[in-house]
């Protein structure tokens, strides 16, 4: 999924915003690029009587060589320690790495739906300041 979104994945745009007639614009931010992972955030632009509101920052690490992505709840995971029964903590975490992921997949399956992409010829992508 987050193939299509960024066809480019090897080579994205260090900020980009996408378009779309149904949706606000799509901010595009890598944080952080490695040998073999992506680092960036996705977030909506709104702009109301309040001024500008970015929501959600929803941080993801592409993993390039496995062609895999997580959603992250920060730009680091925190380490544990499994001892004995293993640490409840490292279950908690799991949970909710669950839950983020599949909130990633249908957010990633509804941007498409909706027209958003940053493909290098997309016409709906533009880059940012």
């Amino acid at each position: 999924m987050l193939q299509r979104l960024i066809p480019a994945l090897d080579l994205p745009p260090q900020k980009a915003i996408s378009h779309s007639l149904a949706d606000p614009p799509l901010h595009l931010t890598v944080t952080e690029r490695d040998r073999y992972t992506l680092t960036c955030k996705l977030t909506y632009e709104f702009v109301d009587d309040e001024g500008v509101r970015r929501q959600p920052d929803l941080w993801v690490r592409i993993y390039r060589d496995a062609g895999v992505a997580e959603a992250l709840n920060q730009p680091n995971r925190p380490p544990w320690e499994a001892e004995g029964e293993g640490d409840p903590w490292a279950e908690r975490f799991l949970d909710e790495q669950w839950r983020r992921n599949l909130t990633l997949g249908k957010w990633l399956e509804y941007l498409i739906d909706n027209g958003h992409g940053f493909g290098r010829n997309d016409a709906n992508v533009s880059a940012a300041a």
